[in-house]
């Protein structure tokens, strides 16, 4: 592939501005958000003591995880860590029957899954290589 930095970099992007959006957009309002959780998973089976928690990481997770795409650090562990945070959502998702989101859910982990192999594919041999394709 001639140009894999830019190509990448704009798949990347949707990606990562759609987590560093979640996770900046409640960041001011935590304490709302936490609550919104709580009321949210109320007929979850998921006890209210391990949402509170997760829901003031969710916000924190998604900032740094959208960051790091964007800035491509450490792509393939930050994948990885998008595609097990997507995996915890959708369990919550799940515990609630709440089947729209898990849609939304699953095409993120599939965008996620096609960045992946993208990388894998065309940007390891390129690090690894270290090869001038032009």
């Amino acid at each position: 592939m001639k140009d894999f930095k830019t190509a990448f970099f704009f798949l990347r992007l949707p990606a990562a501005v759609s987590l560093l959006g979640h996770g900046l957009v409640r960041l001011p309002k935590l304490p709302a958000f936490s609550d919104w959780m709580v009321k949210t998973m109320e007929k979850s089976a998921i006890p209210e003591a391990l949402i509170v928690p997760f829901s003031y990481f969710l916000p924190v997770a998604e900032a740094v995880i959208g960051l790091m795409l964007l800035i491509n650090f450490k792509t393939k562990y930050v994948l990885y860590s998008a595609l097990a945070l997507m995996s915890l959502l959708i369990a919550g998702s799940c515990s609630i029957e709440n089947w729209t989101a898990i849609e939304a859910q699953l095409l993120h982990c599939v965008y996620l899954f096609g960045l992946f192999w993208f990388y894998e594919r065309f940007g390891g041999k390129l690090n690894e290589n270290r090869v001038n394709t032009e």
